[in-house]
């Protein structure tokens, strides 16, 4: 069987990952090469609305400083499954909203312990095809989260963030994409990256696959 192509688009909340991925996966598909989009989160908002249901502030004062990243890390790590056992059964094309470096990223900027045990668990995610990095300002990354009027951002928060990013041992094999500028840029972008991953690939297999949804 050949091996999947893993597209993963990775960045701080406001990046615009999330937007980029749905829109890479439904213009592959509509180019003839079958693929879907996968949220691989840890479930934040989940847990966030959960605490404030119960009295608490956010997930991390409702399960803990120890116990949350492992939460968090478990719930990531079953959506990465998920992922790779439907890319590798169909063979398609997987466009990957965040990946195992989001875990590592977060994790550092909290300033969780654990930081070595969940880069153990998760060596037996395979590294994608190509890691593309949405560069935002971390100002510009705040404005986008506030527009959403889902949650906020710290701005102290995104910039430790997007530090942590840029600090990852795996950084330098990352492709870097300006995400401060119009979506259209961006994408046009995205898709002179992924063109040559994908070449000579045809829609040989039905339709695209789940266009899965989760909380990140």
């Amino acid at each position: 069987m050949r091996r999947p192509v893993l597209i993963a688009l990775v960045g701080v909340d406001g990046s615009g990952k999330t937007t980029q991925a749905r829109a890479l996966a439904r213009r592959l598909t509509a180019r003839g090469v079958p693929a879907a989009y996968f949220e691989n989160a840890g479930g934040r908002p989940l847990w966030n609305r959960l605490a404030r249901a119960v009295g608490r502030p956010d997930g991390v004062a409702l399960f803990g400083r120890t116990c949350y990243p492992v939460v968090e890390a478990a719930v990531r790590a079953a959506a990465m499954a998920r992922t790779l056992l439907w890319s590798w059964a169909t063979g398609r094309t997987a466009v990957l909203d965040r990946w195992t470096y989001c875990q590592y990223v977060i994790m550092r900027a909290r300033g969780d312990r654990g930081g070595r045990a969940v880069r153990a668990a998760y060596r037996i995610f395979p590294a994608p095809t190509v890691v593309c990095f949405l560069a935002v300002a971390p100002e510009v990354a705040q404005r986008r989260v506030l527009a959403r009027g889902i949650d906020t951002e710290e701005l102290t928060h995104l910039r430790a963030l997007d530090a942590a990013y840029r600090a990852l041992p795996e950084f330098g094999g990352f492709v870097v994409l300006p995400g401060d500028g119009d979506p259209d840029e961006v994408a046009a972008a995205l898709d002179g990256v992924v063109a040559p991953l994908v070449a000579g690939q045809g829609a040989t297999a039905g339709s695209s696959g789940p266009d899965a949804a989760a909380t990140s």
